[in-house]
């Protein structure tokens, strides 16, 4: 038999499983023949063609570097030899035409070409009455399916497609699990620090007695903790599959259904699950998710503690933070290679403001690569830049308005106190790494590194374009969050609202602009019922995570006298934005028309007087252009009243005589 024998593994083990399915053949055939005149001798001659197609199997096995796909089967599922070959009795009607014929011969029925527990019973040794039983394992873990008949013992019996696939070395996830199930890669290579946590996950799962304990995956790192586990499953010789916590079914049934599949599933294929925390988990999710923990024998990792409350289970905790600085910063290294040593000093901005995990570092280090021709470091450094960009704003997609930012600080028309300390933001943010690594500030605390800002003032006076000038002059995407959307009756939901948005922009530091602050805010520092208690803990969890937050957020409000002093107090910058005068006014009306515009007569003089903010300015002449465009004429004095009255209407302003006179 050795000349049959491959050293390539998906070769070897068809033939290992046609050598067990010869076995099951000659008993079946055994059967068939019935006693012959010599009987004793008629079953030793059987006797011994089915010791030599044993040993002929067993030679094929020992020869395979690893175990055949039946033996691990059998081995994983606590498969007896009766149980073995009833499956095997299985399969052989769907690989072999011959089985069928056997079956009908053994029936004594032409019709019956299909194995049934009878025919088990009568042809196979070691047979037991409760190898199909529901709480057996072949009919437990879906291995093969009775089908319907006149009595158990002869109802035809079929095994189960994956089952029957997995035995020839077909190795695929169920199709009935692929819905719900995603494979994790592992990663080629860690950080440092990951490292030692990996190894830890990994100890935790070899020295494990008894059941698996169940690693809860914590820490700031949420793309980190599946690239962890991934590598510590790889370790162990295991692969990782995911699964949403907020995808598991509400139905019993699709879900007893869903947990017997994956447990069987993770045994052919030796694989872990993580469940993930999302947004959308709520107390029936996370319900469900812990009768997934409890319910599966099986490793599992997990990034919700809430599922682990009052859950049956050992539980070892993993805490997964962001690479540091450095660490990120000699992935960049890596990634780049010889481009790297060119980029000077971006790199140092790259990692100021973007967090990658390793697997995500090296793919854009190699799209840069590919994509950059000119060796020059400010145009290799602007490639990075954009690509990064382009990587990460993503992750507020569905969460937060991205707002397509053209502005520049020309276009923005303040006294000099705040236009100067909007610079000094600018400044901060493109700094931080500066001050915060090189300089030591972050190795002394934590707390207070975020960049945040409130811009106080009325509507229309530029708290919003201000915003849009930071975000274009540092490069970086600006997103708009509407707080009293995000603001909620229910108890918990606005702080969870609020967590998703940060979580998802830590990764790119984007400029985040949470509008409408007087939803939020307000003077409830005196508690006087649940809801200012309630409202406390709100406000003072914004507060926090835009502390913590590694970007710029700013906040925005039209009435600063509605905030509190004790909540002032914890934001870096306050801006205010005046109602413009006069001197601002004209300033404004100056910049107003792009130079492209057709203008005649325009006294901006005039124009200044008219008490309004800069946003109303631009309505103004934005409807006097296109009423002059349609008039065919270029943009005077007589469209500018025409539009300024329909304004003032809309804001229900009464316009003077002072403002307007000698216009026309």
């Amino acid at each position: 038999m050795t000349n049959v024998i491959s050293n390539d593994w998906p070769e070897a083990n068809t033939h290992y499983l046609m050598a067990r399915l010869a076995v099951v053949g000659e008993r079946v055939t055994s059967v068939c023949r019935g006693p012959g005149e010599n009987a004793d001798e008629q079953w030793t001659e059987e006797t011994t063609r089915i010791e030599s197609l044993e040993q002929a199997a067993l030679a094929i096995a020992n020869a395979m570097d690893s175990d055949p796909a039946l033996d691990h089967l059998c081995e994983a599922f606590g498969l007896s030899s009766f149980e073995r070959d009833l499956l095997l009795l299985c399969a052989g009607v769907e690989l072999n035409r011959d089985f069928a014929q056997l079956c009908a011969s053994a029936h004594h029925q032409t019709q019956m070409t299909y194995p049934t527990f009878r025919l088990a019973l009568d042809c196979l040794t070691d047979a037991s009455w409760d190898a199909i039983t529901p709480a057996g394992p072949l009919r437990r873990w879906r291995l093969i399916e009775v089908e319907r008949g006149d009595t158990l013992a002869t109802s035809p019996l079929r095994i189960d497609e994956r089952v029957l696939h997995y035995l020839v070395g077909t190795s695929y996830l169920d199709e009935r699990l692929a819905p719900f199930f995603r494979l994790a890669p592992a990663p080629s290579s860690l950080p440092s620090s990951y490292r030692g946590l990996a190894e830890r996950m990994a100890r935790a799962w070899l020295r494990k007695e008894g059941d698996w304990p169940v690693i809860h995956l914590s820490g700031d790192a949420r793309d980190a903790k599946r690239t962890l586990a991934a590598a510590s499953c790889a370790a162990l010789g295991l692969r990782l599959h995911t699964l949403r916590i907020s995808e598991i079914p509400n139905s019993s049934l699709e879900r007893e259904t869903l947990f017997r599949l994956w447990q069987r599933e993770a045994l052919l294929i030796r694989s872990a699950v993580l469940l993930e925390s999302d947004d959308r988990d709520d107390a029936t999710s996370l319900r469900n998710a812990r009768s997934l923990v409890e319910q599966i024998a099986g490793p599992v990792f997990t990034t919700s503690a809430a599922v682990l409350n009052d859950a049956r289970a050992t539980v070892v905790s993993v805490e997964v933070n962001r690479p540091s600085a450095g660490e990120q910063r000699a992935l960049w290294d890596a990634a780049l290679g010889d481009q790297a040593a060119s980029l000077n000093g971006e790199l140092d901005r790259i990692v100021s403001q973007f967090q990658f995990d390793a697997e995500s570092i090296r793919s854009l280090g190699e799209t840069v690569r590919q994509t950059e021709a000119s060796d020059e470091p400010e145009s290799l450094g602007k490639t990075l830049w954009q690509v990064c960009r382009a990587q990460s704003h993503t992750a507020l997609d569905g969460l937060a308005d991205r707002i397509e930012t053209r502005a520049v600080w020309e276009d923005l028309v303040l006294p000099e106190e705040q236009l100067q300390t909007l610079g000094e933001i600018a400044a901060q943010v493109r700094q931080r790494m500066t001050v915060y690594e090189s300089w030591g500030f972050a190795a002394r605390s934590n707390r207070g590194l975020g960049i945040s800002a409130l811009f106080a003032g009325p509507s229309g006076t530029g708290k919003t374009l201000a915003a849009e000038v930071l975000a274009n002059n540092l490069q970086l995407d600006l997103f708009r969050i509407d707080l009293s959307q995000v603001v909620s009756k229910y108890i918990g939901e606005t702080e969870k609202n609020l967590r998703a948005v940060f979580d998802s922009a830590e990764s790119c530091g984007a400029v985040l602009l949470f509008d409408e602050a007087d939803a939020l805010f307000g003077k409830r520092s005196e508690v006087r019922d649940s809801h200012d208690r309630y409202a406390n803990i709100e406000v003072s969890y914004l507060l926090q995570r835009m502390e913590s937050y590694r970007g710029l957020a700013i906040l925005t409000t039209n009435r600063r006298s509605s905030l509190d002093s004790a909540f002032l107090r914890r934001l870096r910058f306050v801006v205010s934005f005046p109602f413009p005068d006069a001197e601002l006014r004209g300033r404004i009306w100056s910049r107003i028309f792009p130079l492209e515009t057709p203008t005649q007569n325009l006294d901006l003089d005039k124009l200044a007087r008219l008490n309004v903010t800069g946003g109303n300015i631009r309505n103004i002449a934005l409807n006097a252009a296109f009423l002059a465009a349609d008039l065919d004429e270029p943009v005077c004095m007589t469209h500018l009243l025409r539009t300024a009255r329909s304004e003032c209407a809309k804001i229900e302003k009464q316009l003077s005589a002072t403002e307007i006179g000698g216009w026309v």
